[in-house]
């Protein structure tokens, strides 16, 4: 396997996500937003890594023949796309079957969740060979389908979307629900926190892309008022200003402290993280044990979604869910089929025998 090598792509000086496995020509230079010297300090290539290809903007740079016939016959190609189609990457390079998404986390060199993810073209010798040398690395490694978001990056839109929805209802406020998902939940970051480390400019375009991608599901949509932010230059921690003031001696509101109102927030996100983790199971998008590593290992949450179904109770979480449904009649709330038939059948995830 060609080893990939993992950096940061530099837009206007500031960095803009990952650039894995690369190797630029001269004639390919006018793609990369930035200056050769740049892009030479963007990427550090980890130990054995031949770089290969570079998607710039959704442009996928074909393979030519000379790069190509530099491949020994068991080797691979790495892309560490977040979002983007592996198969598509896959279908612009020849010896497509030797392509595979291997997604690290930031920073890869603390985060130890790597998602691997086989193209529809990629052969089982490439996907266990990826497994076997990133296994090597001490890495934890998932197996993800090829679908939007693989797993990390569709199961957590909740986390976000929920809690933006909760904010755009007045419900409640910024530092309230991030009080309830730390305090009652806790969870290290609460979602507003986190889209401000993130960045909302990025936060918000890995929805949308997530949104579109699935043909504008309503479970995905985006929120008008991270749109607005991202619109506005409020982008967080790195500008400063977002949901939270950054600045020196700024004063951002107090939490709400009620216990009512933080165990109802919490209780609605979980049940909608559930709903997504259960329906990704349900689609196979991965295993359960790999969709529980992959959301404790990959953003650092404090249970497995799908254990957290099986304490708070099958039945309940489909509950919970039919209640939004009713309030709503929105199709963003309706129950995974997997938690439905689970609680007729009354069986758990990981728990023996049925309920007592």
């Amino acid at each position: 396997l060609l080893a990939v090598g993992v950096g940061q792509q530099f837009v206007d000086g500031q960095r803009r996500g990952a650039l894995v496995g690369l190797k630029i020509r001269r004639d390919l230079l006018p793609a990369f937003p930035g200056t050769v010297d740049q892009f030479n300090q963007s990427v550090q290539f980890l130990d054995g890594a031949v770089p290969v290809f570079y998607i710039a903007g959704g442009n996928f740079v074909r393979l030519e023949g000379n790069f190509v016939t530099a491949f020994g016959p068991g080797e691979g190609v790495g892309t560490n796309t977040s979002s983007l189609s592996v198969s598509a990457i896959a279908a612009a390079c020849d010896f497509s079957e030797r392509v595979i998404g291997i997604h690290f986390f930031n920073p890869p060199g603390l985060m130890k969740l790597v998602e691997i993810i086989p193209a529809i073209q990629t052969s089982e010798a490439i996907t266990q060979k990826a497994k076997t040398i990133i296994d090597s690395w001490g890495k934890i490694t998932v197996l993800a389908k090829d679908t939007p978001g693989f797993i990390v990056n569709r199961v957590a839109r909740p986390f976000y979307g929920e809690a933006l929805r909760i904010l755009d209802e007045g419900i409640a406020d910024v530092a309230t629900i991030d009080y309830a998902m730390k305090e009652v939940g806790g969870f290290r970051m609460g979602p507003f926190e986190l889209m401000d480390y993130i960045g909302n400019d990025i936060n918000y375009t890995v929805t949308e892309t997530v949104f579109n991608a699935f043909y504008q599901d309503p479970r995905y949509k985006p929120s008008f008022t991270q749109k607005r932010l991202a619109e506005a230059g409020y982008l967080g921690r790195k500008s400063g200003k977002g949901y939270y003031d950054y600045a020196e001696n700024a004063q951002n509101h107090a939490p709400n402290t009620d216990a009512h109102l933080a165990q109802a927030i919490f209780q609605r996100i979980l049940v909608m993280l559930i709903n997504e983790a259960a329906d990704a199971l349900f689609w196979q998008v991965a295993s359960k044990d790999d969709i529980e590593l992959a959301m404790t290992k990959g953003v650092n949450y404090p249970k497995g979604l799908l254990h957290w179904a099986d304490d708070i109770g099958i039945d309940t979480c489909v509950k919970m869910l039919d209640n939004l449904y009713d309030t709503y009649h929105e199709d963003r709330y309706r129950c995974s089929p997997l938690l439905r038939r689970m609680a007729r059948a009354q069986t758990w995830f990981f728990r023996e025998g049925v309920w007592v």
